[in-house]
């Protein structure tokens, strides 16, 4: 699966680039993230429930972060697995550019599925990947402008 998209967040660069290397920030950001452990700079650990269509599990995993040039850009990748439903890996590009007084959010996404996870059908993955995206992203400006706490 490819995903690439972009966002306007109403924050400045340098806010967008520090909540996006906050685990506390990311935790609540994360549709489903149960928990979120910062084990090095550039390591995390997660638990995420997710429910896609018929397919129901918790993915446990590891996230890491390379090619750092802050405040401008990373590379994040990962893998889960999720039990009997598959696993999950992957990687996105992020690039953060500076405009007006918010700042442009955009990423490249690759990914491979397995397992039950992989019997659904790209357009199903598809769909539930773009609305999780949605949701981040909807997430991560609230926090970034005083919403929920």
């Amino acid at each position: 699966m490819d995903m690439s998209g972009e966002e306007r967040i109403a924050a400045p660069r340098e806010a967008v680039w520090a909540a996006l290397n906050d685990p506390e920030v990311l935790k609540a950001c994360i549709p489903g993230c149960q928990s979120l452990t910062m084990k090095s700079p550039t390591e995390l650990e997660a638990t995420v429930k997710i429910k896609i269509g018929p397919v129901s599990a918790t993915f446990n995993g590891e996230v890491t972060l390379s090619n750092l040039n802050p405040p401008e850009s990373y590379t994040i990748s990962g893998e889960g697995k999720g039990g009997i439903a598959g696993f999950a890996k992957g990687g996105a590009d992020v690039r953060l550019a500076e405009d007006g007084d918010g700042t442009i959010l955009s990423y490249d996404v690759k990914a491979q599925i397995g397992g039950k996870l992989a019997q659904l059908g790209s357009r199903l993955i598809d769909s539930t990947s773009k609305k999780l995206a949605a949701q981040f992203f909807s997430d991560l400006g609230e926090k970034l402008n005083g919403g929920a706490a």
